[in-house]
């Protein structure tokens, strides 16, 4: 009896051990397989570049391949539902921005409850988007197009990437603080949009700076404001939409979600080679190029920073009476 006792305890003990051995080599394991990444809006938007950035230099870090699989529509509601409905495992992410506290706040049936069917993993980046027109249209300042506006209303266009997209929303919050009425265009995606903007079809629209600084350059769209309350320091004169219509602020961010249950240590291990890309000078560069800045924070922090995102949002759309379906 005292032999089979002591047998237990000793076999007992050696597994307690060898679970405590191998708990750092299961967790240095993951992946073992590629890693995917979907975003729920359209290459080339704002979202797409800027998450680009890092999503491009982690497979050399996490030693997998990462796939990036654009899943577009109805305001980033499709892609976002096949996140959270996939298998909670580590080994999908969800990269996503503004609008997914948006999104929620604007319609009446979303597939998904953007707060609890998602474990947060970081906020990666954040950046304003610019109000911009088209040069034929002929306005250079806010006053200016204020100005436009009023004189004909109804009369003229911008365009969004979607039904409660960022787009909308800032462009909306635009439009209502300054008592105009300029027509909603929804489109599919940020992509065309940018093409129809730059193509003159239509003449105004809102996008991140990272997606029109390049036509800006060129001449072939006018950055009259930046939608942060101060000005970027990457277009420091350009002026803010606040300092003609003060209290505006608003600002696209970006950042990294999981399925709600998935791995603490693949969230672990994703935050932590993402933070160390964010501090090399390759990275740093990309996003000041893109008039954007990094923010490298915790899954903790950036729980917090969604809860007040979405409260925000909430308020601007039953103040602006936007609510959809």
């Amino acid at each position: 009896m005292i032999a089979g006792v002591w047998k237990y305890r000793v076999a007992l003990a050696y597994g307690i051990l060898l679970s405590v051995a191998m708990g750092p080599a299961q967790g240095q394991s993951y992946p073992n397989k590629p890693v995917r990444m979907i975003i729920p809006f359209g290459a080339g938007g704002s979202t797409d570049v800027l998450i680009r950035i890092v999503a491009t230099r982690l497979p050399e870090a996490l030693g997998e391949q990462v796939v990036i699989d654009n899943r577009t529509g109805a305001g980033g509601m499709i892609g976002t539902e096949i996140a959270a409905k996939a298998p909670a495992d580590g080994y999908t992410l969800l990269a996503t921005g503004t609008p997914h506290t948006i999104v929620p706040n604007l319609y009446k049936h979303v597939p998904y409850d953007p707060m609890r069917d998602f474990a947060p993993i970081m906020q990666i980046a954040s950046q304003p988007y610019g109000l911009v027109v088209h040069p034929s249209l002929g306005v250079t300042s806010v006053k200016e197009l204020i100005a436009l506006a009023k004189k004909d209303p109804g009369k003229y266009n911008y365009a969004s990437s979607g039904q409660g997209g960022a787009m909308h929303l800032f462009q909306a919050l635009f439009t209502n603080m300054a008592h105009i009425n300029i027509v909603h265009v929804p489109y599919k995606g940020s992509g065309p949009v940018r093409a129809d903007l730059v193509g003159g079809q239509i003449k105004i629209g809102c996008l991140g700076l990272s997606s029109v600084l390049p036509h800006h350059r060129a001449g072939q769209l006018r950055i009259i404001a930046v939608t942060t309350a101060k000005r970027s320091p990457e277009l420091p004169n350009i002026p803010s939409i606040a300092e003609t219509l003060p209290g505006y602020d608003a600002s696209l961010w970006t950042g990294l979600l999981a399925p709600r249950g998935s791995p603490a240590a693949a969230i672990k291990r994703i935050q932590s080679e993402i933070t160390k890309l964010l501090q090399t000078a390759e990275v740093r560069n990309a996003y000041q190029k893109a008039g954007t800045d990094i923010v490298a924070t915790d899954p903790r922090a950036f729980g917090e920073f969604l809860k007040h995102e979405f409260a925000k949002w909430g308020k601007v759309v039953r103040d602006l009476k936007l609510r959809v379906n």
